[in-house]
């Protein structure tokens, strides 16, 4: 049991290191500067990335096996691999134009070149873990420079052969680093004779260290009016849903209280009366369900595995969130990845309280028998659904040569995180919500025989319920959501954690207003399924999100090819998929205490 215990911390220890700065970014006049390259791909496909030397670019000598840059578990996951370029640097020393190798391109050769150019290949390299980027080449148009058009003729496929690297730097601090590549271009030709020159210039900068990532951070785009706009407009409706939730619920919720025990006094009055006597118009909806409204819903133990895996989202997204904020986590490379799962393997513990605690109360003051099951499928759900989708995906990055494929040592790392860290903290949450949380009951019993639901108006079954209730919601977040897209599929850097936190924060609230709402119009209906709708309604609102990532997909991005949909397509339904559990989160525990509140002041006997 000790070694268990040790080879857990060893590998939670990896995992908790594995994103960590080893270097210290710090350089002596002279010292040699690694210049990395990292990948290469058509630049409409962002994901459809492959080693920079899958070109067959020739190499420095020396480096017919580059050298390759050691990497963490979250920049294996954002598809990096980093191989010495062979470019000379000294850190404060200019170099001057050099030549990096020739090659003669064969026939072949030549035409994978081509083919790339016409694709649009880019590149990208890294120095002191601040990426550049360029273009393998250019098409020659109409409409180009016209000293350019006096050199080639219209449709020449041009291969840019000249690297300038202009890096700025403060005391011992790499601050800024520029990649110029279209100075010098030549033709691509079979059996021509091709030199790859470089040269590296350093230049002195007043930039403080921890401002040298402001450069790739796009204010205007970010900060645009209509981003607070947005902010603002979503604040307002928070304000307006709650001020109606109160008016509404408490209004009516009010006179159904005066009316209910006015009924009640006067049947009092009458010789023989009996409860079942209630059932007159004035008396009828929520309040005829008090012995069926805490039954426990149908196929119990995914749902309370559900809830669990809600809990250990929400408990994620707040914290990757707060980390963003405080630690600026997108200008260290994977730090985002790799902080998210250190979160998920500790927030484990809130996965097995919430499934614990939902399980056992219903079965209270008996005892659960299945919680054991309950455990197991909260701990495994969202996991076994990760590697089935993941397991295709990775399939396709495989037979494509991605750099998006997951290598195998990495997929043990992360599984073994998982079965010594998360599982765990599972099990240790699911006996703390059986022993704690889970013994306060509910306020009515549950009557022996269900009642019959009655047929309702359509405006208030459950199917469009569960529709209109994630209309909102989605309302309060679309435009958030543009903005996170285009910085996952659109190489933009998202750095307005604070603006993810309010727009979460006002999801949060939006989603429980509308839900309850949701709730207790499903129970005036007299229909007491309300646990499974109050998930569902609240949890459509990923639904919505699904439909604007397909919206967004065909119209806002230039993506094409099996590769890059399925990449899309599959990462995009994970996470609406996750979204939607976490909604449906948010929704059940809010409707569940709401109810638990109106039912509280019900007493019959």
């Amino acid at each position: 049991m000790g070694r268990l215990v040790q080879a857990a911390v060893a590998i939670f220890s990896m995992a908790l290191t594995a994103f960590a700065d080893v270097e210290t970014h710090e350089y002596t006049p002279a010292e040699e500067v690694v210049i990395w390259v990292n990948k290469i791909g058509p630049f409409n496909n962002p994901q459809e990335t492959y080693t920079y030397n899958s070109l067959p670019f020739c190499k420095a000598s020396g480096l017919e096996l580059p050298e390759a840059h050691a990497l963490g578990i979250g920049e294996i996951l954002e598809g990096n691999e980093l191989f010495n370029s062979g470019m000379q640097a000294k850190f404060g020393r200019n170099t001057e134009k050099s030549t990096l190798c020739s090659q003669t391109f064969t026939a072949q050769e030549a035409q994978e070149f081509i083919d790339a150019v016409d694709e649009h290949y880019w590149y990208q390299m890294n120095v002191d873990d601040l990426p550049v980027w360029g273009l393998v080449g250019k098409v020659v148009k109409a409409d180009d420079d016209p000293d350019l058009l006096k050199e080639f003729t219209v449709g020449t496929h041009l291969i840019y052969t000249h690297k300038k690297f202009s890096i700025s730097y403060n005391g011992p601090n790499i601050i800024h680093v520029n990649l110029s590549y279209a100075d010098i271009a030549t033709p691509i030709q079979a059996n021509k004779k091709i030199e790859f020159t470089y040269e590296v210039t350093w230049s002195l900068t007043d930039i403080e260290f921890e401002d040298r990532f402001d450069r790739y951070l796009e204010d205007e785009f970010f900060e645009h009016q209509i981003h607070w706009f947005s902010i603002f407009n979503s604040f307002m409706m928070v304000i307006f849903l709650c001020g109606l939730v109160a008016l509404i619920l408490l209004r009516t919720l009010r006179n159904d209280y005066a009316r209910f025990a006015a009924d009640e006094d006067e049947l009092l009055l009458e010789p023989g009366h009996t409860s079942s006597m209630l059932k007159d118009e004035s008396s009828a909806g929520w309040k005829l369900l008090h012995g069926d409204v805490f039954r426990a819903p149908r196929h119990l133990l995914l749902f309370c595995a559900l809830l669990g895996t809600g809990a250990q989202l929400l408990v994620l997204t707040f914290l990757v969130i707060l980390i963003s904020i405080v630690s600026s986590l997108y200008m260290k490379p994977g730090g985002v990845v790799s902080v998210g799962l250190t979160c998920y393997a500790l927030s484990s513990l809130a996965n097995g309280f919430a499934s614990g605690a939902s399980y056992h109360q219903f079965f209270y003051p008996r005892v659960s028998k299945d919680w054991i099951k309950a455990m197991i499928l909260s701990i495994s759900l969202l996991p076994s659904v990760i590697f089935v989708s993941l397991f295709f995906i990775n399939a396709i990055s495989v037979a494509y040569g991605t750099t998006y494929a997951i290598p195998f040592v990495t997929i043990v790392q992360v599984i073994l995180v998982w079965f010594f860290v998360s599982c765990p903290l599972s099990v240790l949450g699911t006996i703390l919500g059986r022993h704690g949380a889970a013994k306060r009951g509910f306020p009515c019993r549950v009557n022996k025989f269900p009642r019959e639901v009655p047929e309702a108006r359509w405006y208030l079954r459950p199917a469009a319920l569960i529709m209109l209730t994630g209309v909102l919601p989605f309302g309060s977040i679309f435009i958030e959501m543009y903005f996170i897209f285009a910085s996952f599929w659109n190489y933009k850097f998202y750095y307005v954690y604070g603006f993810m936190l309010l727009v979460f924060l006002i999801l949060t609230v939006v989603t429980l207003c509308v839900t309850i709402v949701c709730t207790y119009f499903l129970l005036n209906s007299e229909n007491y399924h309300w646990h499974w709708t109050s998930f569902l309604a609240s949890g459509s609102t990923a639904i919505y999100v699904f439909i604007y990532a397909i919206y967004f997909y065909f119209f806002k991005t230039n993506m094409s090819g099996f590769l890059q949909t399925c990449f899309y397509f599959g990462y995009m339904g994970l996470f609406c998929f996750a979204f939607y559990i976490m909604c449906g989160t948010i929704g059940y525990f809010g409707s569940s205490t709401f109810t638990k509140r109106i039912y509280r002041n019900i007493k019959i006997e």
